[in-house]
């Protein structure tokens, strides 16, 4: 396992192709800083002796300790540390842990990989595996490229005016293929070492050369990121005292729009070609699916990590300014806790309702998994209204810190910061800028973007659900009772489960209705 020194001198050892504004930049660059200091979280913690069992794992390819964001869920219980692993970590870190993308990639195309070689005789998974391992053993970070720039909302890929509006293959070689596009509102690229790309959504036969996964380091040639970086503006040193700095204002974020210009890929970081093999194309639209549905279930640890990230400053807030005993203060930190409480349960319940595919990787219950996520995202702005009411404007109005140290003023505006008698007002000054960052800043925009639309919007999550859950068998059961049926059969919606089989079989009856109805028009 690399220790977070090992990791930084990794990266920037890498080529420069980080463009900010009107620069190209490498990973030393101030403004990704704050991005690197979250991810150094899942590398000290792994050598943590306190937080070792959630952080490590033992790889099930070389029997190896490995850390758990490269480790491919063989049990119930790897779900379930992996959930615990990532809300853990996100309570440090204020918000997204920002690892979680590229384990819940490997962690699919470790089942859809041996679904197509099984079916088609291809060897992907054997390509997976062999990185995978390679993976393993360097303690890799990677990003997960999966949302295309789209183009005409309302057509397919292959029916856009403008053919690259998704990654596509335009050359398929003895030595590899050739891809060109981008992938747009993608964490975390900028500081790690490896992209792995998938198809965001379900794909028709004529979508073939759509159909494609593959890993590539983010420094490749060809591959340029458009970065837009999230970060504080940080004291003078000089003027103010280290310990006055909040945590959370020494944090940040990237979001990457990927451009893959003409980008060659050796066939052995190949995991899918539709150009190659047409029958593959559908498996391009299951893997689309099993990647949201792996990175749905982190967001069940990460989503109440946050929400009691603002929980916490809520409660802290109220206690400063002396309301904590108020009716409605306490009703509006049972919201949050329950919120908290009930998208994790949903996320556990998850994963003790786990399947084994056939590859040997464990996946989550998916109707669960997307009630979870569309509940977190649901109320992601009322969360963060919650917190504005009760810390008030001043959130939002607070001068620069060095304004506090000046001389002239300084005092002054220490006295006027002065709330609860009993609360120091430095503490007080901490608390309210540490608001400041995750309530209203670059960041805290980001964070609630993200939190509606990471993963998948709400929108996303009940197409999910609804396209899984067995809604003929629920209507049983009003039928019965308004006697429309003389029985009931036993209904339990867990004890008919939606296998990957099943859900390739159902894409395959779609393709097959879709083909009909264009014959008939």
């Amino acid at each position: 396992m690399k220790t977070y020194e090992e990791y930084y001198e990794s990266l920037i050892k890498m080529k420069p192709n980080i463009y900010i504004g009107n620069e190209v930049v490498g990973r030393d660059d101030p403004r990704i800083k704050g991005g690197i200091h979250i991810v150094r979280e899942t590398y000290d913690k792994a050598w943590d002796p306190k937080f070792e069992d959630l952080c490590t794992a033992t790889s099930h390819i070389t029997g190896e300790k490995i850390n758990r964001f490269t480790h491919i869920h063989q049990t119930m219980e790897d779900l379930l540390k992996k959930q615990r692993m990532t809300r853990v970590l996100a309570h440090r870190v204020g918000g997204c842990i920002q690892r979680c993308m590229g384990i819940d990639a490997l962690n699919a195309i470790s089942v859809i990989t041996y679904e197509c070689d099984q079916a088609l005789g291809t060897k992907y998974y054997e390509n997976f595996v062999n990185f995978l391992k390679y993976f393993q053993e360097n303690d890799l970070a990677a990003s997960c490229a999966s949302t295309d720039a789209k183009g005409d909302r309302s057509k397919r890929p292959s029916e856009q005016e403008n053919p690259d509006a998704y990654l596509r293959i335009v050359e398929t070689r003895e030595d590899g293929i050739i891809v060109r596009g981008a992938k747009q509102c993608i964490t975390n690229t900028p500081y790690v070492h490896e992209i792995i790309a998938v198809p965001c959504r379900l794909l028709f036969p004529e979508d073939n050369e759509y159909a494609v996964a593959f890993a590539i380091p983010a420094d490749w040639e060809g591959v340029k990121l458009l970065v837009r970086p999230a970060y504080f503006h940080l004291p003078d040193e000089k003027i103010v005292p280290p310990e006055m700095l909040p945590e959370t204002m020494k944090l940040g974020d990237c979001e990457t729009f990927i451009i893959f210009d003409d980008v060659f890929i050796p066939n052995d970081r190949i995991f899918l070609n539709g150009q190659a093999d047409p029958r593959q194309t559908p498996y391009g639209g299951f893997l689309a699916l099993m990647f949201a549905h792996y990175h749905r279930h982190s967001y069940t640890g990460c989503k109440p990590a946050m929400t009691e990230v603002i929980a916490s400053a809520s409660a802290l807030v109220a206690e400063y300014n002396g309301i904590q005993n108020k009716t409605h203060v306490r009703d509006k930190l049972a919201h949050l806790i329950g919120t908290a409480e009930l998208v994790f349960a949903a996320g556990e319940s998850s994963a003790l309702h786990s399947e084994k595919s056939p590859s040997g990787t464990m996946i989550p219950d998916e109707i669960l998994t997307n009630a979870g996520r569309r509940h977190a995202g649901e109320e992601i702005y009322n969360e963060f209204k919650i917190l504005a009411d009760l810390a008030g404007g001043l959130m939002a109005t607070l001068p620069f810190l060095e304004t506090f140290f000046n001389e002239e003023v300084g005092s002054l505006a220490m006295k006027y910061m002065q709330r609860n008698p009993r609360v120091k007002v430095e503490n007080v000054l901490k608390c309210f800028k540490g608001i400041e960052s995750i309530g209203c800043s670059d960041i805290a925009g980001l964070l609630q973007v993200a939190g509606l639309h990471g993963g998948g919007s709400p929108q996303m999550e009940t197409i999910a659900m609804m396209g899984r859950y067995p809604l003929e068998k629920l209507k049983n059961i009003a039928k019965y009772l308004f006697g429309i049926k003389s029985k009931l059969h036993r209904y339990e919606r867990s004890e008919t489960p939606v296998t990957p089989r099943m859900l390739l079989e159902k894409f395959k009856k779609a393709l097959i209705a879709k083909q009909k109805r264009e014959q008939k028009t």
